[in-house]
């Protein structure tokens, strides 16, 4: 049995990651609803909080639905992330999770995120200091460091469980690579291998098939995986990756029927959550995968991505629904 703190999460269980623009509550409650054990939310800046910048307080909203859920905050200063904690605290989440593993410039140039990887004496001392600050578990996602000649993560790992971190997730590369190549996961199982680690090690970065759940579980040792690009517009991806792990077999894949209702049910809460001309915006990126896989469609997408008004989108659902309801995906 996987715990963070208090909080039991069964055997081997999937996180969804925190994801700018991607993770907020109408997208965590639809992966929630296929099989997310742990939802978090988009990272959010803690400057941002302690200024009361409208974008960074609302992602603190969180619904009962999603639980158990982590508010992700990200930042380099002691004093701002401490108080973060504490307009956190209100929203009354289940975990804080701390970010040091974002490796975009804009979030590293000012020591945040990745950037913190430069200064591990640092990074260790703002989790010590947040964990003392709250009685909520405290949680880290990070990287295997800042390049290949700086990747000490078995020993920062180590030292974060020191000082109350109460999991940990790691995405298999250095934050020189971004994104690009592939995911490292032998380090990632050291960390787990050390028989000095006792709390939950979480791997990270390329698994985008269930067979790669199933090798980080299996052949890693990993206590479960979070994941992040493979369920944009794919919720059922953790359905999927359940159904394998528990059988060994391919789950049929959603029906156009299943795709549409989720679509329309995906714009219809984001419009309600955050308006209409940004939850049409917003939910646009997730429709080349609601729809991925299917010939001719090119002229049915642009119409759902070039609208600005939801009532052109739904209609584009529906005729959708019409003309491909037959349609058999792979």
């Amino acid at each position: 049995m996987t715990r963070i703190g208090d909080i039991e999460l069964g055997n081997f269980p999937l996180l969804l990651a925190p994801m700018e623009d991607v993770s907020d509550p109408p997208f965590r409650a639809l992966c929630k609803e296929q099989g997310a054990d742990v939802v978090y939310t988009e990272f959010i800046s803690s400057e941002g909080l302690i200024r009361d910048a409208a974008k960074s307080v609302m992602k603190l909203d969180i619904y009962k639905k999603e639980r158990p859920v982590g508010i992700q905050i990200f930042g380099a200063n002691l004093e701002s992330m401490l108080r973060s904690v504490e307009i956190v605290e209100k929203s009354n989440p289940d975990i804080i999770d701390i970010n040091f593993g974002c490796p975009v410039k804009k979030v590293v140039s000012k020591g945040a995120g990745a950037g913190i990887l430069k200064d591990i004496n640092l990074m260790v001392s703002l989790t010590e200091a947040m964990v003392k600050h709250t009685h909520l578990p405290i949680t880290v996602k990070t990287r295997l460091g800042w390049d290949d000649d700086s990747i000490k993560i078995v020993e920062v790992a180590e030292r974060l469980q020191d000082v109350g971190c109460k999991a940990i997730s790691i995405h298999g590369r250095t934050r020189k690579q971004m994104y690009k190549g592939e995911a490292n996961w032998a380090p990632i199982a050291e960390v787990k291998n050390n028989s000095r680690m006792h709390i939950p090690v979480f791997g990270n970065g390329d698994v985008n098939t269930p067979e790669k759940a199933k090798e980080m579980r299996d052949d890693y040792g990993l206590d479960g995986c979070m994941i992040g690009r493979a369920s944009i517009g794919n919720p059922w991806f953790f359905k999927e990756v359940k159904h394998f792990l528990k059988t060994g077999e391919h789950i049929a894949q959603p029906t156009m029927t299943e795709r549409v209702e989720a679509a329309r049910k995906h714009l219809q809460m984001a419009i309600s959550w955050k308006g209409e001309r940004l939850g049409v915006f917003e939910t646009r990126r997730h429709y080349t995968n609601y729809f991925r896989g299917i010939p001719h469609f090119k002229e049915y997408r642009m119409k759902m991505v070039t609208s600005d008004d939801s009532k052109d989108v739904f209609k584009a659902f529906d005729v959708v629904l019409e003309k491909f309801r037959d349609f058999q995906f792979g």
